[in-house]
């Protein structure tokens, strides 16, 4: 069988960006209040709390079209970071009640982008061409 890297990519791509998209969507409803108090909590003003949207709406939907999936996915990687240290981070070295990583989900949506950063968005990216693609 032929190996189709870019086909690949693609999946990538799609799964990382729409299942990311959809926890973005979601805090769009009034989800942003939550991450509002951990700001606060740490003293930082809470309007970097809108960065959430940038991490988990603008950056997947870039990643889904392939425009800049390179700086796309470093900023996905940061808010995934971000999240881990701000959210979960009594969960890093822990397991769920299941006998998984207690973030295996988070961890999942961090390497992906990580992955993509490191390969870029293939040849089904709709900008292929920039050192960010």
């Amino acid at each position: 069988m032929k190996k189709n890297t870019d086909a690949g990519l693609l999946l990538i791509r799609l799964s990382i960006g729409l299942l990311m998209l959809l926890h973005g969507l979601a805090k769009l409803s009034g989800g942003i209040n939550f991450i509002k108090g951990m700001v606060s909590q740490l003293g930082l003003p809470q309007f970097l709390a809108y960065g959430v949207f940038v991490g988990e709406i603008l950056a997947p939907i870039a990643i889904i079209i392939g425009i800049r999936t390179r700086l796309a996915s470093a900023v996905f990687a940061i808010n995934c970071l971000v999240a881990i240290f701000m959210a979960h981070s009594n969960d890093i070295f822990s397991l769920g009640k299941h006998g998984g990583w207690a973030i295996e989900l988070l961890g999942l949506y961090l390497f992906g982008a990580l992955a993509l950063f490191f390969t870029g968005g293939g040849k089904y990216a709709f900008s292929k061409n920039n050192i960010w693609d």
